[in-house]
C-alpha cells in the first residue's frame, strides 16, 4: 500500500468529520457530550469493560451522525424524485440516531451512577 494513498485517505476521511461538524448542528452537540462522556470514564475508575462499553456506544452515536448526514445529502441530490418518500427516509435516519442516543444515555447512566453517587457521598 502507498503511503501518499493512505495519507490522503485519512486526510479525507478528517476533512468530512470536520465538515460535518462544521454545518449539522446535533453532530457538534452529540460531539460536547461524547468529550464530556470520555472525560468522566477516565476521571472515575471505570471497570476495563465499562470503559469499553463508554467507548463503542459514544462511537455508535457519532458515526451513526455521520450516517445519518450522508443519508439526508443524498436524498437531497435526488430529491425532486423521490419527494414523497425523502421526507420519511430522513425522519427513519433520525430516529436510528435518536434511539442510539437514548439507549447510549440510559447505559451511560447505569454506568456512571455508582461513581456518580460515590463522588456526591464523598462531598457531604
Amino acid at each position: 500500500m502507498n503511503f501518499h494513498y493512505l495519507k490522503r485517505s485519512f486526510s479525507d476521511a478528517f476533512r468530512g468529520i470536520i465538515y460535518t461538524f462544521r454545518y449539522e448542528l446535533s453532530f457538534r452537540i452529540q460531539t460536547v457530550i461524547a468529550l464530556i462522556v470520555l472525560f468522566l470514564a477516565f476521571y472515575f475508575p471505570l471497570r476495563i469493560y465499562e470503559k469499553v462499553v463508554v467507548l463503542l456506544l459514544v462511537a455508535l452515536v457519532l458515526v451513526l451522525e455521520l450516517v445519518n448526514s450522508v443519508v439526508e445529502r443524498i436524498i437531497d441530490l435526488f430529491r425532486p424524485r423521490i419527494d414523497h418518500v425523502a421526507k420519511i427516509i430522513k425522519d427513519i435516519m433520525a430516529g436510528a440516531v435518536l434511539m442510539a442516543a437514548i439507549f447510549s444515555a440510559i447505559i451511560g447512566w447505569i454506568i456512571f451512577w455508582p461513581y456518580f453517587k460515590q463522588f456526591f457521598d464523598l462531598l457531604n
